[in-house]
């Protein structure tokens, strides 16, 4: 933060290209929610301004009041100089239109399920109506239990996680979405205080970052709980549990949907005789399986 940039740059225009040059120059990662250092720029500094996120357009050239100057230069600093995601930065993190509470206690929200639950998870779920009970697991910020009772409204939904801290984050945006009465949030580790409850769908976004990934992750990545990210050797030791103890978990025609980021070839080596059933998202067939209760081992 230069007196020179506080006296030179004057429009959102100026500010936005000065963000990306320090972005740029600081060689950020981005896979919080942009990918690139434009968006980026342009969603820190709508947010700071208190502007429409989708309407940049008619601000560009507008002039910039001083305080208004040092809070765009102070959340480009934190960004580049301190590796902050820009979620954690904001405090606030979008799947779709749905915009959730985040802060460094939880894993900043990014699954390809939240994608199919927009679908009612077609063509696999025929009636929305009929799923009376759902399981997030792995919940973190609450995120797809939301989603989920959202798409089901028929549901009643519990929401586990091993992190009180995560639990805390998922109170206040269950609360966001006046779902408190049909959102439960349960302290577990996986399904360890579920025992005799059954649920016709089962959604998972578990940590499936193998070792050797964890080892090479971004400084942006670091901020994240740890526990939320890496899952032993290969990734796949939480997906392991769930696949060993779903089955007693789901009703007799109830569903079981999980990301498991980029280890479909290893999953499918270690469980050969699994039919899989891998569904389709924006970036591809890979990430996201699913299973018929009849199909899981007892």
């Amino acid at each position: 933060m230069t007196t020179a940039a506080k006296t030179e740059l004057i429009t959102i225009r100026d500010y936005l290209r000065y963000a990306v040059s320090r972005f740029n120059a600081a060689q950020l990662f981005f896979g919080h929610g942009s990918d690139n250092a434009w968006d980026e720029a342009v969603y820190l500094t709508l947010h700071t301004l208190s502007l429409p996120l989708d309407r940049l357009e008619p601000f560009l050239d507008a002039r910039l009041l001083p305080h208004e100057r040092e809070a765009l230069l102070d959340i480009y600093h934190r960004r580049s100089q301190d590796r902050l995601p820009a979620a954690y930065l904001t405090q606030e993190a979008w799947l779709g239109e749905h915009r959730f509470y985040v802060d460094d206690r939880v894993i900043v929200p990014r699954s390809f399920i939240a994608e199919l639950l927009d679908e009612q998870l077609a063509p696999w779920i025929d009636d929305p109506w009929a799923i009376e009970s759902a399981l997030d697991l792995c919940t973190g910020s609450g995120c797809l239990a939301v989603l989920t009772a959202l798409a089901f409204p028929n549901a009643e939904v519990s929401a586990v996680d091993l992190s009180e801290d995560a639990l805390s984050v998922a109170e206040r945006n269950v609360a966001d979405y006046h779902l408190h009465d049909r959102v439960e949030l349960i302290h577990s580790d996986a399904f360890a205080n579920l025992a005799g409850r059954r649920f016709d769908l089962i959604v998972s976004n578990p940590p499936y970052v193998n070792a050797k990934s964890v080892a090479a992750l971004p400084p942006e990545y670091q901020h994240e709980p740890e526990m939320s990210l890496g899952s032993g050797e290969d990734g796949l030791d939480f997906t392991r549990i769930i696949l060993r103890e779903a089955k007693k978990h789901l009703t007799e025609n109830g569903i079981l949907v999980v990301e498991i980021g980029h280890n479909r070839d290893a999953l499918e080596e270690a469980y050969p005789t699994l039919p899989f059933t891998w569904l389709d998202t924006a970036a591809g067939d890979e990430y996201v399986f699913m299973l018929r209760a009849e199909d899981l081992p007892e």
